[in-house]
């Protein structure tokens, strides 16, 4: 056992008599962190030091005293994995163990009697009585209200404008419904990774071959990105490098692609996206593009369609993936049909990787020759992307990366890719992934219900599109009313839209977002009747607050990690 000890001048002699006493004890370690004397000084130097021995692991218990125990509790319980305690009496020493899972005792050099101290710190460290359910519960919601905003607290100082700004969208998080089907809400664990130190740090090139000295330690965390990568899917090469789901799909196009090359993509008007060869995007710019779709009469994907148009423009490269289509792709076929045209086969799976880690989706890896995706989405990562390749392509992917599209890599992000790749390897988040794609189909069905049509039927993924014309709306109404009472969705355009990308016919739910909330089944009957509630009454401003109150209610029971 390691216990370091802290105090001000006023607590020095306490310190130094409890410093004695623990010294001659068997299997106890202890460690001084000051102060040296009972010259006047600065506490919170000394409880920090302590505090964050604990914090570490480098301690397992800190004793920590000054004149009323205030100061030293404050400063010490400013760690998020310290709980310091005041105890004034043997009881209290108790009571703060196996209530409250104190690790930092704090003595108040003024209030207990110097030869009461023995035993007071005796029954803190002895105390090792069974913990009581309802108190594991109350610790563990110790860590929970408020960790958001201690993540941005230097900022109320630093920029005030940034800072409101921030809690201002953390309240949105908080009371609203988020049916964007492209996001999700990333663990405070991945947070913290994104925001750590290691944004100081400049490191083009990859682990062991960089351009940069002092890269040992973010070596380290990358190597540890891709081995977690390939082993969460099953690849054989992993780049953790890419700072989006675009400029991964663009390092494959550099990778084995010539300018002018044909690429045979999904149409983003009928579910692809932007950078599968839009003449918006550089995609489109640069390589010809024969886009497919689906079928009029059934809105899915007609693969003898694709086959055939694969045969005739025999493209390089075949990009399966899309943005805005519920249904379950079929990657052997589109294996088949590259493999007929001597195309390669790129999977753009950014929307579902996390359905494809939890086993909620087939995967792609074992028929692509390349797999990109985006990191957040179902992944529940940062904002990022990510590359997986069969092995003999590697270095060329490695080539197109860096230097070809990339300079210093984020190493941050990197860092937070590997904490989500973790994540997605436990098992409660298989159960979540399921939970994802059934709170999709329950809400599907209950918005059918409610005389919605469904685009292609129905899903099979964490995403619907919802035709809204039968009400006599467009896309962009329905999100603007329904963004009114804190249901948050997004316009999308569905197929053979007879409206603009900026109005569209149709709306697209995701459930991603709220199943890591929590929510199941039974919740999204809840959330289909608000939405058709609003959209029955677009310009009804009472049901508009009223459903503005249930759902903060509602939501209240779920909170945000």
């Amino acid at each position: 056992m390691k216990i370091i000890l802290a105090s001000d001048h006023a607590g020095f002699n306490v310190k130094e008599s409890v410093k004695n006493l623990l010294s001659s004890r068997p299997g106890v370690s202890v460690e001084d962190a000051g102060c040296d004397s009972a010259a006047s000084c600065d506490y919170p130097v000394f409880a920090e030091r302590a505090a964050r021995a604990v914090e570490t692991g480098d301690a397992d218990f800190a004793i920590l005293v000054c004149t009323t125990g205030a100061g030293m509790t404050i400063a010490a319980n400013r760690f998020p994995h310290v709980r310091a305690a005041l105890a004034i009496d043997e009881t209290d020493a108790k009571t703060i163990r196996d209530h409250n899972g104190a690790n930092a005792l704090v003595i108040s050099a003024e209030k207990t009697p110097s030869d009461k101290i023995p035993a007071l710190v005796d029954a803190f460290l002895a105390a090792h009585s069974p913990v009581e359910e309802r108190h594991k519960r109350r610790v563990a919601q110790l860590s929970e209200e408020g960790n958001r905003l201690v993540e941005v607290a230097h900022l109320k100082d630093a920029d005030p404008e940034v800072y409101g700004s921030i809690l201002a969208h953390e309240r949105q998080e908080r009371l609203c419904i988020n049916l964007i089907a492209s996001e999700n809400l990333t663990s405070r664990a991945v947070r913290e990774a994104q925001g750590s130190i290691l944004t100081n740090k400049y490191a083009e090139g990859y682990p062991g071959k960089r351009w940069y000295s002092g890269c040992r330690h973010v070596d380290e965390i990358e190597a540890l990105a891709i081995v977690r990568a390939k082993a969460l899917f099953g690849a054989e090469a992993a780049y953790v490098l890419p700072h989006c789901g675009a400029s991964a799909i663009l390092a494959v196009y550099l990778a084995v692609l010539q300018p002018g090359d044909t690429i045979l993509s999904m149409a983003l008007d009928q579910g692809g996206h932007l950078s599968h060869g839009s003449p918006a995007n550089i995609s489109g710019k640069i390589y010809n593009i024969v886009p497919y779709g689906v079928d009029r009469k059934t809105e899915r994907i007609d693969y003898d369609a694709v086959e055939a148009l694969a045969l005739e423009k025999r493209p390089r490269l075949i990009l399966a993936g899309a943005s805005a289509y519920p249904r379950t792709l079929d990657f052997a076929r589109f294996r088949a049909i590259a493999d007929k045209v001597g195309a390669y086969l790129l999977v753009d799976m950014a929307h579902i990787a996390g359905l494809v880690a939890g086993g909620a989706h087939p995967s792609p890896v074992p028929f692509a020759d390349f797999v990109t995706t985006t990191t957040h989405k179902t992944l529940r990562g940062p904002r990022g992307g990510l590359i997986l390749c069969r092995e003999k392509y590697a270095k060329d992917v490695n080539r197109a990366v860096f230097p070809g599209l990339q300079g210093g890599p984020l190493e941050q992000v990197i860092a937070a890719k590997a904490v989500c790749f973790k994540e997605a390897m436990q098992p409660e988040y298989r159960q979540w992934a399921h939970q994802v794609v059934a709170n999709c189909a329950a809400i599907a069905k209950d918005l059918e219900e409610d005389g919605f049509r469904l685009v292609s039927g129905g899903t099979d993924n964490h995403l619907c599109l919802v035709d809204v014309t039968a009400k006599g709306l467009t896309g962009k109404a329905a999100a603007d009313a329904l963004d009114e009472t804190g249901i948050i969705v997004n316009k999308n355009t569905i197929p053979f839209d007879g409206n603009s990308p900026f109005v569209t016919s149709g709306i697209r739910i995701g459930t991603a977002t709220v199943t890591t909330r929590g929510m199941k089944e039974p919740d999204m009957k809840f959330i289909a009747d608000r939405i058709r509630r609003v959209l029955a009454n677009v310009g009804d401003e009472s049901v508009k607050a009223e459903v503005r109150e249930e759902v903060a209610a509602f939501v209240s029971r779920f909170p945000v990690p």
